[in-house]
């Protein structure tokens, strides 16, 4: 398994890869292929390797190869497993293990699941991913979500997808402490949203929309000049509520509005799945 986290031990790395503790840990498995147990496990290993996303990293070492460095770590059984930080042995199981085991020993020394989530989703918003990230940010534990740093990461993705009715809601819930330059500048992103959404045009339409509540023309053409602004929310809960009434509106053009803004925002997004739920409980 090609990973930069995941490296053979030798004689010509194995005094740099310890080094390497000193910025992040290292998981060193002493193996060797006559050892059944030993081999394994290392598949197992790599997963785990592969799942921590660079919060440790994985240094193998063959005993049978490199008889000199083994000898050099004192190994007295195969497999062997010890976790080095910050160029120290802090942990370590001898004998065999399951990959269960190993996980638990990490968990005491390592970020949480929630942590490493989080730290992934930063690096993915850093790098411009914010529709990666959004999935992310939403499998965190409501304890982990409620503190600012991750509140501030999720409204980012929120108004970068789009979804600004929500990322609203999480804006106006951050902590005294994170209303800093980052959140200043998602506060304008926001109110330039609302600026353009709310243009004279649409104004327009809203107060004829409120004069003739029955004229489906005029909710066709809100629902659509909603869309262009991002406003789907509003836009998909007018046409719901004829649709509730009359599912032939408009003679089919609402629900083919509804059906296009639905298909717009893509399976993924949470309004659109709501919507879809709704049309579906009615449909059968």
């Amino acid at each position: 398994m090609h990973s930069p986290f995941i490296i053979e031990l030798n004689e010509q790395n194995f005094r740099q890869v310890l080094e390497s503790s000193m910025q992040s840990p290292v998981l060193v498995h002493f193996w060797a292929p006559m050892s059944q147990e030993s081999a394994q496990v290392i598949p197992d290993l790599q997963a785990l390797t592969q799942q921590y996303n660079g919060a440790f990293t994985l240094a193998l070492l063959n005993c049978e190869q490199e008889q000199n460095i083994a000898s050099q770590f004192g190994v007295q059984s195969i497999p062997t497993i010890a976790l080095f930080i910050n160029g120290q042995a802090v942990d370590g199981l001898g004998g065999p293990q399951g990959i269960h085991e190993i996980q638990q020993m990490l968990v005491k020394h390592l970020p949480s699941q929630d942590e490493l989530n989080f730290m992934q989703a930063v690096e993915l918003i850093r790098q411009g991913e914010h529709a990666q990230a959004l999935p992310l940010l939403n499998q965190l534990s409501q304890e982990r979500l409620q503190k600012g740093d991750a509140k501030l990461a999720l409204a980012d993705c929120l108004i970068e997808t789009q979804d600004f009715v929500q990322a609203e809601q999480v804006l106006s819930h951050i902590p005294l402490e994170y209303q800093d330059n980052d959140y200043k500048s998602l506060i304008a992103k926001l109110d330039l949203h609302n600026q353009s959404a709310n243009s004279p045009e649409i104004q327009l339409l809203e107060a004829s929309y409120q004069q003739n509540p029955d004229d489906h023309k005029i909710a066709n053409e809100l629902a659509l000049s909603y869309h262009q602004v991002q406003r789907d929310e509003e836009a998909l809960e007018m046409l719901w509520t004829i649709l509730r009434a009359n599912m032939n509106a408009l003679d089919g053009e609402i629900k083919k509005t509804f059906m296009d803004i639905l298909a717009a925002l893509g399976q993924g997004n949470n309004v659109a799945g709501k919507y879809r739920r709704q049309l579906y409980s009615l449909l059968y």
